[in-house]
């Protein structure tokens, strides 16, 4: 099975195609973990990835797509993807049509993840990462137990550059600009299924099985 979970920034789309994928043994491809893992490593991508990600703006395209196709040949995306964070753009969407028709398999559905930019503003804002395992944490919602240390690794916790307000609104700014007509491409195509993102985590999760039909 072929997913797409599209939402905007913070509405929790990473979380739930993690947990799906572990319950559905699907492969889980995050841009974002990609193009994070070629900034930690300082790549000349990584460099320019950052660049991007710093202003809250997308990586171009036709990196994307390169990034993509490559994790998608191989060994475990053979019986079935969750894509979180791709596509992000009509060009981003058709290409991915075309790589999954080039391996003779197809895209079954996408979910979208649907919350108010007010509630992502303030989940957003409270969020802090794990410098060493990238787990996500909220100073309200999810706090850690011990402040600033994250409970599964005992990492370090930082506030990306990307989670300041204004690079959130940016971030918004730009999803609903390039990524929402998405939405229409893929409920002309039949594909596309909202989910309500408000809800607490496990109750999202509960609807996504039930669309999914497990």
């Amino acid at each position: 099975m072929f997913l797409v979970f599209l939402g905007a920034p913070g509405a929790g789309k990473g979380t739930q195609a993690a947990v799906i994928a572990a319950k559905m043994k699907l492969a889980h491809i995050a841009t974002g973990d990609l193009f994070r893992d070629e900034v930690k490593k300082g790549t000349e991508l990584g460099k320019l990835v950052k660049e991007y990600m710093e202003q809250g703006k997308l990586v171009p395209d036709n990196v994307t797509i390169k990034v993509i196709r490559e994790r998608l040949n191989e060994p475990d995306c053979a019986s079935g993807v969750i894509f979180d964070g791709f596509p992000r753009t009509l060009e981003q969407a058709k290409a991915l049509d075309k790589a999954l028709d080039d391996q003779k398999k197809k895209l079954n559905k996408v979910l979208y993840i649907e919350i108010p930019d007010q509630e992502l503003l303030q989940r957003l804002g409270g969020r802090w990462t794990c410098q060493q395992c990238q787990a996500i944490y909220h100073e309200v919602a999810s706090p850690p137990k011990k402040s600033g240390i994250c409970d599964k690794c005992g990492g370090r916790l930082y506030q990306r550059a990307d989670d300041n307000e204004a690079t959130i609104k940016e971030r918004l700014k730009v999803f609903h600009a390039q990524t929402a007509p998405l939405l229409e491409y893929y409920q002309k195509a039949n594909k596309l299924v909202t989910v309500d993102g408000k809800l607490v985590i496990d109750e999202v999760t509960n609807q996504v099985l039930k669309v999914l039909g497990k």
